[in-house]
């Protein structure tokens, strides 16, 4: 019994020593290991999906004369006559070194092709995610700030249409009120030149593609944000500071935007996977060379190096928004690294 007792609270520091003391840091990494755990899952549906679907790229190379012994010796030189298992192994092997392959059939190296339409629909997805937010704080702020009818009305209204109005209907409008009917800005494309050329032409192309994709993430953040500010302006502390002679604007953007924040920013988390795949439409209609566009040619093509390479792109940069969103929202919020 006394040795016993002896070890216990020597032993017990020793323990606490070990353990991860940051609760932000606690947390962080569950959530890294998450994300590659999903990452992983992902290729192997993916991987495993692409096979299932009907078709064969040797016969769509080998044309519609091809003949079984073109198809097979096809087939033997893009390695597709082996098992499902060592194709996955090898394909992952080579993703995870950055060799992404060839293209089977549009041609070129899936890297060139997938980085040069990803770094288009990273600049269409980061200008629409940002119009969002500016629109959704303009959208609450003025709801809150001047709760008339009038305003409360045409916010309400704002979100309604936006979520309900599908993405494709959107952009067709668009591109008939601001290209056609009045020809502001071009109905689609990039800059002859590239974006780097002339910023301003850049704007031009870039802004309705990047409207038509943020209106339905900004109507989602107008709700939750507006939801929130009305929440925090309800609570004690804000009312306590209006009886203390504090003024409504400045309760509402130092207390209650504050607080409200947090939750929202996990909402544009989610709200981020919503529009990668809005992008492939939206990319169709204004004839954006992204990542959906790569992806259509790809499937229709039966080409799975550029098919799979794209898929994972826009998995993996889901997994990341959605991670990166968590931890800010840890990261602003202690009650919720703080918790056990």
């Amino acid at each position: 019994m006394t040795g016993t007792g002896s070890v216990g609270p020597v032993a017990a520091p020793v323990l606490r020593k070990r353990r991860i003391r940051s609760p932000l840091l606690r947390r962080v990494i569950p959530r890294i290991a998450i994300a590659i755990l999903t990452l992983l899952l992902a290729s192997i549906i993916i991987f495993a999906v692409l096979r299932l679907i009907p078709g064969d790229p040797a016969a769509v190379l080998a044309g519609a004369d091809g003949s079984a012994a073109a198809r097979q010796a096809i087939r033997q030189e893009l390695g597709l006559d082996r098992s499902p298992f060592v194709e996955y192994f090898s394909w992952l092997g080579h993703t995870v070194t950055g060799d992404l392959g060839r293209s089977y059939v549009i041609g070129g190296s899936v890297g060139d092709l997938v980085s040069s339409a990803a770094a288009n629909t990273a600049m269409l997805a980061g200008t629409a995610t940002l119009l969002a937010v500016l629109i959704a704080l303009a959208a609450s702020l003025s709801a809150v700030l001047w709760p008339h009818r009038v305003v409360t009305t045409l916010v309400n209204g704002f979100s309604a249409l936006s979520i309900a109005i599908p993405t494709f209907v959107t952009g067709v409008v668009l591109v008939q009120i601001f290209a056609v009917l009045l020809p502001w800005l071009p109905a689609g494309g990039t800059p002859r030149d590239g974006f780097g050329a002339d910023p301003w032409v850049s704007v031009q192309y870039l802004f309705l593609p990047a409207l038509c994709l943020a209106l339905p993430v900004a109507s989602a953040l107008t709700r939750f944000l507006l939801e929130g500010l009305r929440t925090e302006l309800a609570k004690p502390y804000i009312l306590s500071a209006r009886a203390m002679g504090v003024t409504h604007r400045r309760s509402v953007l130092v207390g209650a935007l504050r607080n409200a924040v947090p939750d929202t920013i996990a909402v544009l988390g989610i709200q981020v996977g919503q529009l990668i795949g809005s992008s492939i439409l939206v990319e169709a209609i204004f004839a954006w060379p992204g990542l959906g566009q790569l992806l259509g040619q790809g499937i229709s093509a039966r080409d799975y190096p550029v098919v799979q390479a794209a898929l994972l792109i826009s998995v993996g940069a889901f997994i990341i928004a959605q991670t990166v969103t968590e931890l800010v929202q840890l990261a602003l919020d202690p009650t919720l690294r703080n918790r056990s």
